[in-house]
């Protein structure tokens, strides 16, 4: 039978989610399966967030029996009772114990860098707020609570790109998303920064007392790490359907042969990626009277003809790491992990993100590729080959035309080179050699959205390519499809007839590729 208290919490935690179930607009967090739309709808939507009667159910049975355990045994217990990390064999009072979990905090927001993005603070909360809703990690129920009231008033903590090395959770990162919840730190808050004190008292709110074991539940986890992970997800799925329309733009704008594209071809290497990429263009040039028309040469250059085959191979990457991220956010990643239902506090490495680090490196590696066969059709497009003038201008010579916005992808294609260096195999010793063995895991993540935004660039300057390449093939057609996201794109971007300031153009093109919609039906 639940007591007074927990009735009094249970009642004030229907109350809040009442409020928020009115508006039909939330993401319900507990144990149950979180999946990839939910993600996205949470910032498409801009959605609400709580947890559900079972959560808060399990969330008070784990901190009830934690705060059982410590008052009848005296043992020391990781992060409980002890220090942390190489201190982790001082035994601390139980009257310092909120003092214990509040220099936790503080001496761990140590970050630097650039602020990390507002979408993905909110994921980063989002998910904290998830592997918290377990009940396996004995937080008293008002910290998750004000968790979700920060994230619900649009009260965002003021993070850090750099400090992590992924191995004891984000330390740096989430110390400093958890440092309002005690009236410290930075927030952005009804649209401007300032300290979470000041943040605190508009909303009349009082700083959260933390108890045993919090701090360490707050700051151990992978949520600075999966994410970015999550954040590169959502771009990198719209950057591949677009990398497929445009290519198949450049396709039809190069003069290519069909042949490539066949599905006996792909039958034969059955590739799940390579196959759907090949299928993809198909439906994008069904129609196109250009694909049809007769050739004058007998194959093309790799950066077309290889296309099902590297876009495919980037597309099973996706999947891949896609399947790992999806297992990671509905996981538990703090430590110690409490077990109530089995009376056992066991201090484990669930926090350590080495499965996040190498899939990051992967995909980080995925689209430097689809960046790097991009730039290619780019320079095969302004190369003056098949009928197109050179650099793809009227009076080559007076006019430079496209010649540079080729040496600007070159250029990006080459920092994403450089980027490509997998962080996960780059361990440091840290903590006094306790924490021997790190992964990385969050500059392996900040670096991947890097090439993929970098990726995006490449891409809007081959579109731009692209579309001015298809103009010398009229009166000749593509097909439907392409000729939409060609009048589309001219909505944007003209026709360059002679020499203009190209940088203006290739922002535009950037914006078009990230907000423009495929219209499925009518492949």
């Amino acid at each position: 039978m639940l007591n007074f208290k927990q009735i009094f919490a249970f009642a004030s935690l229907f109350n809040g989610l009442f409020l928020i179930s009115m508006s039909y607009n939330y993401l319900p967090l507990d144990r149950k399966w979180l999946n990839f739309d939910q993600v996205k709808h949470l910032l498409d939507f801009d959605q609400l967030v709580s947890i559900t009667f079972d959560a808060h159910e399990r969330i008070l049975h784990c901190r009830e029996y934690l705060d059982k355990k410590m008052a009848q045994h005296d043992k020391a217990v990781y992060g409980i009772n002890t220090g942390f990390g190489y201190l982790q064999d001082i035994k601390i009072d139980a009257s310092q114990v909120e003092q214990l979990q509040y220099n936790l905090l503080v001496s761990h927001a140590c970050g630097m860098g650039e602020e990390v993005p507002e979408p993905i603070v909110r994921l980063m909360m989002m998910l904290k707020i998830k592997s918290l809703s377990y009940g396996y990690s004995g937080v008293q129920i008002d910290t998750v609570k004000r968790l979700m009231e920060m994230y619900n008033n649009r009260m965002f903590p003021v993070i850090y790109t750099q400090g992590s090395l992924g191995a004891s959770g984000d330390l740096a990162p989430l110390s400093h998303l958890s440092l309002p919840l005690i009236g410290l730190g930075e927030v952005y808050y009804e649209g401007e920064k300032m300290p979470s004190s000041a943040a605190l008292k508009k909303l009349g709110w009082e700083p959260i007392h933390l108890q045993s074991k919090e701090g360490l539940a707050l700051i151990n986890g992978t949520q600075f790490m999966s994410a970015y992970g999550l954040f590169c997800l959502k771009k990198a799925g719209h950057l591949m359907d677009m990398a497929n329309l445009i290519a198949a733009m450049s396709y039809d704008a190069f003069d290519c042969i069909s042949d490539s594209l066949h599905p006996a071809v792909h039958a034969i290497r059955p590739h799940k990626g390579q196959v759907s990429v090949a299928e993809s263009l198909r439906e994008h040039l069904n129609g196109s009277e250009l694909l049809v028309k007769k050739k004058k040469q007998v194959q093309d250059p790799y950066s077309f003809r290889c296309i099902p085959q590297v876009h495919g191979a980037t597309k099973d990457v996706y999947d891949q790491v896609m399947n790992v991220f999806l297992t990671e956010i509905n996981s538990v990643t703090d430590n110690p992990n409490v077990f109530p239902d089995d009376d056992l506090v066991l201090s484990a490495g669930n926090f350590h993100g080495q499965p996040l680090a190498m899939q990051l490196d992967f995909f980080a590696i995925a689209f430097s590729e689809l960046a790097s066969i991009s730039e290619r059709r780019i320079y095969q497009l302004i190369s003056g080959q098949r009928d197109l003038p050179l650099f793809l201008v009227k009076d080559a010579g007076l006019n430079s035309g496209f010649m540079i916005p080729q040496y600007t992808a070159a250029s990006i294609v080459s920092e994403n080179k450089q980027f490509c260096t997998p962080a996960s195999v780059d361990s440091i010793s840290s903590s006094n050699n306790q924490e021997d063995h790190v992964s990385m895991g969050a500059n392996a993540a900040t670096k991947c959205l890097r090439v993929i935004e970098n990726a995006e660039k490449v891409l809007a300057i081959e579109l731009m390519s692209a579309a001015q390449a298809l103009e010398f093939r009229r009166p000749g057609k593509s097909s439907a499809v392409i000729e939409k996201l060609f009048t589309a794109f001219r909505q944007h971007v003209s026709f360059n007839e002679a020499d203009r300031v190209l940088h203006d153009d290739m922002k535009a093109a950037l914006k078009f590729l990230r907000s423009y919609e495929i219209d499925e039906s009518q492949n």
